[in-house]
């Protein structure tokens, strides 16, 4: 994976994400911030994973480059901490203890075989009509899965049954950046 991130260009985008959301939460409004460093305009895919107290509140984010990196960042991040469906929206209670995991992420490339996949190295794209469900390279870590239980989550993400992955669906992988608030 190339365009790596200096640990200063990963700070300024946690602190930036962080500012995001606490502008939202204490002010409803959206920052703007200043970007001048070059390679965070570059257009990149991201998410933005947020927990509190250990526990998942919120992930969201574009697997495509649609939005100049440090755009992207802020938007999802406050997407995460206020429009997860999954999930209450955070609170400013929330923010002492909320911890920010930025992944930034390659182009996806399409696999036709599943065997391509190396579990912890690449994410998954899973589609099958208007079906899509994405998981983030270090989820099946966090979880202990294998190659299968990858697939079938993704699948379940997709809203499809979790065997859909044995018959025809797309698969695509990407890999991913990862950082996180220490």
């Amino acid at each position: 994976m190339n365009d790596y991130l200096s640990e200063d260009q990963k700070k300024f985008l946690l602190g930036l994400a962080r500012q995001a959301i606490e502008t939202k939460l204490r002010t409803d409004k959206i920052l703007k911030a200043e970007v001048e460093d070059k390679t965070l305009l570059n257009k990149r895919g991201a998410f933005v994973t947020l927990k509190v107290d250990g526990e998942l509140r919120g992930c969201i984010g574009y697997p495509l480059p649609y939005k100049p990196l440090a755009e992207a960042v802020m938007e999802m991040a406050v997407a995460a901490a206020t429009q997860d469906y999954r999930f209450q929206p955070l609170s400013e209670e929330d923010l002492a203890s909320l911890k920010i995991e930025i992944s930034v992420l390659t182009l996806p490339r399409r696999i036709k075989d599943i065997r391509e996949i190396e579990v912890g190295k690449h994410g998954i794209i899973i589609s099958k009509g208007f079906n899509k469900g994405l998981l983030l390279p270090q989820v099946p870590l966090e979880y202990n899965w294998d190659l299968e239980t990858y697939m079938r989550h993704g699948c379940m993400k997709a809203g499809l049954d979790e065997y859909e992955w044995k018959k025809k669906v797309e698969i695509e992988v990407f890999e991913a950046q990862v950082f996180s608030e220490e």
